[in-house]
């Protein structure tokens, strides 16, 4: 008996000095928030908004009907070229999706130098610095919204992006950058994330772009994952070559949905710069 009350006293102050340094380390904003990072060196103080966001009308996203992607799950800037890297590929890039993006100095800086329009989904604060989901692009949104989904387990969030941008046929282009729930048990979690943002996208008639990483690793996951891809009407980017990272399963992580543009060419190339490969792909418009 004493030896069970002396292990459970040890799992309870276990438990607590872990919800300690939780508390410490990690900063969960109460509601969903965006970081609105602007291209000027003179502002200093990050832009904190709450929910939903307009802003006035912009100019088109695409270049001449081609608009080109980029999707990578960062890995919170840990690889040592992940600068290099991101500035390769993001050159001929007109939208760029990031996930797992801490707002470093440095990452901030990128942003200033390339001179993109850009929100970070604050999920959590690691003592100073904010981190989620980050969408640079050549032209500001008309419309941004902030999504977080707390992991059942972590009891962190993870975040999700909505964008809306002004494309030169006329019609608006809705996106969204995802990172979903990885640690459950079941799929219930997960299945509510992915709906949640698919109620947001329903009365959207125009283009659309869902891409992310789903953290699709097993099959009932990858299941709900194309219930709703189906529903709203999507279809998946192919890949070639296909470098996408794989779970042991043998099914990749990262996706790109999309329906009312033209695929023009796809690729994943392998990186040393993250955990993740990025994905690139290449649009065009349809005519309206």
């Amino acid at each position: 008996m004493k030896m069970k009350t002396r292990l459970l006293s040890c799992a309870a102050i276990a438990v607590g000095l872990t919800l300690t340094a939780k508390t410490l380390i990690f900063t969960v904003p109460a509601v969903p928030e965006f970081i609105e990072i602007t291209s000027t060196a003179e502002q200093v103080a990050p832009q904190y908004k709450s929910g939903c966001a307009q802003f006035d009308v912009s100019a088109p996203i695409d270049r001449n009907g081609q608009l080109n992607v980029l999707v990578w799950n960062i890995y919170k800037q840990q690889k040592v070229d992940w600068e290099n890297e991101l500035k390769a590929l993001s050159e001929p890039s007109d939208l760029v999706l990031l996930q797992e993006a801490s707002l470093t100095p440095e990452l901030k800086q990128f942003v200033i130098n390339r001179s993109y329009s850009a929100e970070l989904v604050r999920a959590f604060d690691v003592f100073d610095t904010s981190a989620g989901v980050l969408t640079l692009a050549k032209s500001p949104a008309t419309k941004v919204c902030a999504h977080t989904a707390i992991e059942p387990w972590l009891r962190l969030p993870k975040s999700a992006l909505l964008s809306e941008y002004q494309l030169s046929n006329g019609e608006a282009l809705m996106v969204i950058n995802i990172h979903a729930i990885n640690f459950t048990l079941g799929t219930e979690d997960y299945k509510n994330q992915i709906k949640e943002l698919s109620k947001e996208v329903e009365g959207h008639k125009g283009p659309l772009i869902v891409a992310g990483d789903f953290n699709s690793w097993s099959g009932a996951r990858l299941t709900e994952l194309m219930t709703q891809v189906q529903l709203l009407g999507l279809k998946e980017v192919l890949f070639t070559p296909d470098e996408r990272m794989r779970f042991i399963t043998g099914l990749p992580l990262d996706h790109i949905f999309y329906r009312g543009l033209k695929v023009k060419e796809a690729h994943s190339i392998k990186s040393n710069a993250s955990d993740h490969n990025p994905l690139q792909v290449s649009f065009s418009l349809k005519t309206p």
